[in-house]
């Protein structure tokens, strides 16, 4: 006698509906956010350093040097909270993410699902890249009103400076991770990246101040654009031709970011 195997029905449309790219971004967002916050050392570079730094290089900066160039300390303390930001909240805590979560063989086991290499690293990146975004917001407002910084002459500016920074940092995090082999090892890695973005991006210095020779040199490192449109946004002389300037070499910079993390990045560890 011969039987009917009778398949069984499953709620396949609502599987393919949880499966599409945004909802397994906000699934692996939602897990990363669990993880960050139980990893008290990254939270601390996360939050508070960046909160904590712009107040205590304000201290230490020449305002009559600022006023000479044309500045003034609340758009230059302004430019370096985000700074700041960009390079703790965003970069040095991924850097660490990243690390992290190679050496526990979470990116290799991610790698045999549904999710794509980029999904993988952009959901990793979704809560640096939140607290990144709501601290330069609170100190946007905190320089505006404590330090009159005032409004931003051209916002669109400053939120240009932003887009761009972000994924740059993004990309520069996850390339830096391939030349460190531990999540320890990957802190002293990340460290070039921040001295001399701190140093010559115009973080702590602005460029204005420096010697010509020096300040043009300055303006092609990775994240010194980036600054620049947002410095630029709050004071409102950024001439149009500079204004393009940072944008490509901004641009020019993410693509070089990208190509190296297609190329280096590491998915599993060392041996």
């Amino acid at each position: 006698m011969s039987t009917t195997t009778v398949p069984k029905t499953t709620n396949s449309a609502a599987t393919t509906a949880t499966t599409t790219s945004a909802g397994r971004l906000r699934a692996l967002a939602r897990a990363e956010f669990t993880l960050i916050g139980r990893s008290k050392g990254v939270l601390f570079t996360a939050v508070f350093v960046p909160l904590v730094l712009p107040f205590s290089v304000a201290q230490y900066v020449d305002r009559d040097g600022l006023r000479d160039a044309g500045l003034n300390i609340g758009s230059t303390m302004l430019t370096a909270a985000v700074a700041f930001s960009l390079l703790f909240a965003v970069y040095s805590s991924l850097v660490s993410v990243y690390a992290a979560r190679r050496e526990e063989l979470v990116l290799k086991r991610l790698r045999t699902g549904e999710l794509r290499d980029p999904e993988i690293l952009a959901g990793a990146a979704v809560p640096s890249v939140v607290i990144g975004l709501v601290q330069c917001v609170v100190m946007a407002v905190a320089c505006s009103t404590v330090l009159d910084a005032g409004a931003p002459e051209a916002p669109q500016l400053a939120v240009l400076g932003l887009l761009l920074g972000i994924p740059l940092c993004v990309a520069l995090a996850a390339f830096t991770t391939a030349f460190s082999r531990s999540v320890e090892s990957a802190q002293v890695a990340a460290m070039p990246m921040l001295l001399i973005s701190m140093i010559g991006s115009g973080a702590t210095v602005p460029l204005e101040i420096l010697p010509d020779k020096v300040a043009s040199v300055c303006e092609l490192l990775p994240l010194t654009s980036a600054l620049t449109l947002v410095r630029g946004g709050w004071s409102g002389n950024l001439s149009g031709g500079e204004t393009v300037q940072a944008i490509a070499i901004a641009v020019a910079w993410i693509v070089v970011a990208v190509f190296a993390v297609q190329k280096r990045f590491r998915w599993e560890p060392r041996h």
